[in-house]
């Protein structure tokens, strides 16, 4: 297993001086090319400088409608190793990751690899869902899936980097299911701007409850009978907030509270990216500010 190798291994490997900086969109001439922002912060953790980083979504950016350019999709064209979040979420990159794939460019498309679920209600319902990175222990995972595609692509040895991620990808499990395991079970109830959330309810036992737009992507749009059936659920379960994802405006999470008749509080998460700054600038500090706001508005 990668975790057992990469502990025996960590020993006699030297920590990384500092981390890769990323450059957001630059070409690249080979190298590893990330999709995603989220993926990109944990794929430079473990391959630390030992080779270029190139991450093609720049901070704030929504997944789902970010569209590639011609520079960085030359950037894909050259990579080493082309690392994806796959299972639908780059709806304006995926064509060209599928074109440089064809040519030859190998590509890790993480989603398949982590045991991913389905969408269980609304339009998305039995499709995959794209998420995972709610869930730590499928980053964790990942994690494995990542080092070992850097050592066979990127000739990139595993490091005592990776072991020390892993640490702290077990270290945020901990601290998600002690936050959690304090909301009371009649408060358990998930309610989002979009179906963003249903990794993290499945490991730490959360009802959703449904979506304002009701499905997996941004690019989706509510119907008014939606609206109408949702804030019947609100009410009849209690709700007490209202999840909207920070890169997308709250105002249709505003117009449920309002239609639902009740004092339902519309909390901001970092759920589809990472910020340029700040407490969610990393992975790990994008899920512990999450954890820390969604234990508060239903504790």
């Amino acid at each position: 297993m990668v975790t057992r190798r990469l502990a025996a291994l960590a020993g006699g490997i030297a920590l990384s001086a500092a981390a890769l900086t990323a450059c957001s969109g630059g070409p690249s001439d080979g190298g590893v090319v990330v999709t995603t922002n989220i993926l990109g912060d944990v794929v430079q953790e473990v391959a630390g400088d030992d080779v270029e980083v190139t991450v093609l979504m720049p901070a704030g950016a929504d997944p789902h409608s970010f569209e590639i350019s011609a520079q960085q999709a030359a950037a894909v064209e050259n990579a080493d190793l082309v690392v994806s979040n796959g299972l639908g979420l780059e709806e304006g990159v995926q064509h060209v990751v599928d074109a440089a794939e064809a040519d030859g460019v190998p590509v890790l498309a993480v989603g398949d690899l982590v045991d991913p679920l389905e969408y269980r209600e609304g339009a998305s319902a039995g499709q995959l869902d794209p998420h995972f990175w709610t869930d730590p222990a499928r980053m964790n995972l990942a994690v494995e899936h990542v080092t070992e595609a850097l050592e066979e692509h990127a000739g990139i040895e595993p490091g005592e980097g990776a072991v020390a991620y892993l640490d702290e990808l077990t270290d945020l499990d901990r601290h998600m299911r002690e936050a959690f395991d304090a909301i009371p079970d009649d408060r358990r109830s998930l309610v989002t701007n979009h179906h963003v959330l249903g990794y993290l309810a499945d490991r730490y036992d959360f009802e959703v409850v449904g979506a304002v737009i009701p499905s997996g992507t941004t690019l989706a749009s509510p119907s008014a009978a939606d609206l109408d059936s949702l804030a019947t659920a609100i009410t009849e379960n209690g709700v007490p907030a209202v999840f909207a994802d920070s890169s997308q405006p709250d105002r249709l999470a505003q117009v449920l509270a309002d239609t639902a008749g009740i004092d339902v509080q519309v909390v901001s998460l970092y759920s589809e990216s990472l910020t340029a700054d700040g407490e969610a600038a990393t992975y790990l500090g994008m899920m512990r500010a999450n954890t820390d706001a969604i234990a508060s508005a239903l504790s």
